[in-house]
Parts: structure tokens; C-alpha cells; sequence
């Protein structure tokens, strides 16, 4: 499936990260308003659990998600995590009590443990080794642009418009999304037709070893994103910003403008010194959210924060592909991806269990996040003494 002259710009290759991007969309286009969402709904003191849920499913989904990526194809879990999206839009405006929404959270969230992991496998099989970074950088740059866009297209929509709209709109998003990846090649050469015994999942399943060491710094590294998904649109209302998806712009765009730079640099000088300069990065970043109480100063450690994500993203998934076993690379990538879950949604809940409406909790909240980013750069540097 590679490319002989190692190049990566090919249809599938633009096909499944323009797929990545409407995916990513989707699903984050409803983030900065759910909190309103469910306050208007009385559940305010649920907030924390709209992020917690979502990623409680997404980590739980992970070995399935890599084992039938390994099994029967690349292609159909990226449709299947994309079909969750479109479903779980159609649902928001019909389970309108409490119970419901938190039950559409925990759905919701299938579709992030399923469609990243075939994703990352798929760019991973149509790329030259030397230029995996580089085309993960890339991806995940769509990804992100998805990220980006998304809130601020659902704090337009909801300005103008519904909360029924914009679930609708993120149910279209995703149809969209699968209509990308219907006509790209799998790249999966030994497929099986699905059975149900692909379900059961042994402990050897769950985890690929070879990878921990960037499953670990994964972790510690997005802590602080869930935390930022949780509290940043709060935090934005209180600085007095109308759009809540502002602070996403910045982070993104200052994220899109590193990315294929740090990908290529981790190309020719390798993963780790360059997943250094992104923990130090980050440290700073959630230091300058902590301090300053102004719009500037948040935009500003949006800047930083973005820079520092765009530097470590595809520094990490490159990494992980670099020690995961070729025929392993769904469970490897799963590996990854429930440590990414496991600290967006350990973020998400005792931040939002300790911050409870009382906006003079948040600086100390990053503060320890940034002490995360710090406990992972010290794992980094004694790494091989250990």
C-alpha cells in the first residue's frame, strides 16, 4: 500500500485525514455548550461527567477497538466510531432528562475509542517508516483542525440557533465523515470476517506491553486536556468571552502551525528529545492558564498550550508505531489511546468534582496539572535509570 517513492500525499491518505477532521468535529462541536446544556436540564452538578463519560467508554472500547482493527480491517471500525457520532446526535433531543444525557455521554464515547485507533493503524500502513512522524504530524493536525473548528462552529450555531440544531448539525458532520472513507483501500492484508468470538478479550488483549513507556507520558500529558475541556468554557464566560470556543481556536491554530514541524523533526532527530521540549512546553502553558485572569493571558497560554500539544501529539503517536509490533499495531495504538482516555477522563471528573461551580478553583487546578507535565519530564529524563 505504500507509496514506492515514499511518498505520503495520496487520495487515501487526504481521504481518511479529511474524514479525521469532520470526525473530530462532530464530536467536539457540542463541548463548549453541554455544560449550559446541563444546567438548562438541571444537572449542573453533573458537569464534570460530561467529560469523565465520554472518555470512561472510550478507554473501556480500546481493546476492542485494537483487536478488530487487527482483525477485520481498518476501514470498518473507522465507520463504526463515526456511526456512534451520528446516532448519539440524533439521540441528544429525544433523552432530554439527566439520566439520559449521561447515558448518551457513555454512548457517545464509543465513537473516540473506535475511529482514532483504525485511523492511526491506517496512516501508519500506507506510510514509509522514515516518514512516519511527518504523516502522523499531518493527520493529526486534521484531527485538531477538527478540534478547532468544531466548538467554535457550535458556539455559533447555539448563538443563533438551538441545542436541537446542534446536535442535528453533529450528526450531519459525522454522515459526512463516513462518506470520506467509503471508497479508500484496506490496508489490512490478513482480514477476517467478524464473529462474535472477536468480542471476548483476554488481559493479553488489553494492553501491548512495548509501548508503556509512551502510554505513561501520554497520561500525565492529558490530564491537563481534560481539564481544559471541563473548565475552560466556565473560565471563558468568567473572563467575559461570548464565543467559548475561542480558546480552542488559539490552542489549534497555534497547534497546526508546529505539527508537521515537530513530526519532521522527530523524523531526523528522534522521539524523546523532542517529547522533552513539548513537557516543558506544556508545563509552561498551564502555568500561564493558572496566572493570569484576562482574556490576553488565557489566549496567550492558549498559544502555549497549543504549541506544546502540536509538538507532543505526533511525536507520541510516532513513537508508539515505532515500538508496537507490525502485526500488533491496532492494540499498540489502543494502548496509547487509553492512557490518553484514562487521563482526559481522570482530569475531567476531579476537576470538575473539586471545581463545583467556584470559578477561584481553577488556577490551582492547573497548577497541578502542571505538576503532571513535570512528573513526565522527570519520568523522561530517569527513564532509562529506572
Amino acid at each position: 500500500m505504500k507509496d514506492k517513492k515514499g511518498s505520503i500525499y495520496t487520495i487515501n491518505f487526504a481521504l481518511i485525514s479529511l474524514s479525521s477532521l469532520l470526525f473530530s468535529a462532530s464530536y467536539n462541536m457540542l463541548i463548549p455548550e453541554l455544560p449550559a446544556y446541563l444546567s438548562s436540564i438541571n444537572g449542573a452538578e453533573y458537569k464534570g461527567l460530561i467529560i469523565s463519560l465520554f472518555t470512561l467508554t472510550a478507554g473501556l472500547s480500546r481493546p476492542f477497538s485494537g483487536k478488530l482493527t487487527d482483525t477485520i480491517g481498518r476501514k470498518p471500525v473507522i465507520v463504526i466510531g463515526a456511526m456512534v457520532c451520528l446516532v448519539s446526535g440524533f439521540l441528544y433531543p429525544i433523552l432530554t432528562t439527566v439520566s439520559g444525557f449521561l447515558f448518551l455521554r457513555l454512548l457517545h464515547g464509543f465513537s473516540t475509542g473506535f475511529s482514532p485507533t483504525a485511523i492511526s493503524a491506517y496512516v501508519s500502513d500506507i506510510i514509509p517508516k522514515e516518514r512516519w512522524g511527518e504523516a502522523l504530524g499531518i493527520q493529526g493536525l486534521c484531527f485538531s483542525t477538527g478540534l478547532a473548528l468544531g466548538p467554535a462552529l457550535g458556539s455559533y450555531i447555539k448563538l443563533y440557533y438551538s441545542f436541537d440544531v446542534l446536535f442535528y448539525i453533529s450528526s450531519c458532520i459525522a454522515l459526512i465523515s463516513i462518506i470520506m472513507v467509503v471508497g479508500i483501500k484496506e490496508t489490512l492484508v490478513h482480514k477476517k470476517t467478524f464473529s462474535f468470538s472477536d468480542l471476548r478479550i483476554s488481559k493479553n488483549d488489553i494492553i501491548a506491553r512495548e509501548v508503556l513507556p509512551s502510554a505513561i507520558i501520554t497520561f500525565l500529558a492529558y490530564i491537563g486536556f481534560g481539564v481544559i475541556l471541563t473548565l475552560i468554557p466556565d473560565w471563558s464566560d468568567h473572563l467575559g468571552i461570548i464565543n467559548k470556543g475561542t480558546f480552542f481556536i488559539a490552542f489549534t491554530v497555534s497547534s497546526l502551525l508546529i505539527r508537521v514541524i515537530a513530526g519532521k523533526i522527530s523524523d531526523a532527530y528522534g522521539r524523546i528529545p523532542v517529547i522533552n521540549i513539548g513537557l516543558v512546553i506544556l508545563f509552561i502553558a498551564l502555568i500561564l492558564i493558572g496566572y493570569f485572569n484576562t482574556i490576553r493571558g488565557l489566549l496567550i497560554g492558549a498559544v502555549f498550550y497549543g504549541l506544546a500539544m502540536g509538538i507532543l501529539s505526533p511525536a507520541l503517536n510516532a513513537w508508539t508505531v515505532d515500538m508496537s509490533n507490525p502485526n500488533n499495531r491496532g492494540k499498540a495504538m489502543a494502548t496509547m489511546y487509553i492512557a490518553l482516555e484514562a487521563g482526559i477522563g481522570l482530569g475531567a471528573f476531579f476537576s470538575g468534582l473539586y471545581y463545583q461551580d467556584v470559578i477561584s478553583t481553577i488556577p490551582l487546578i492547573m497548577y497541578i496539572c502542571a505538576g503532571m507535565a513535570a512528573v513526565g519530564l522527570f519520568y523522561m529524563l530517569c527513564r532509562k535509570k529506572l
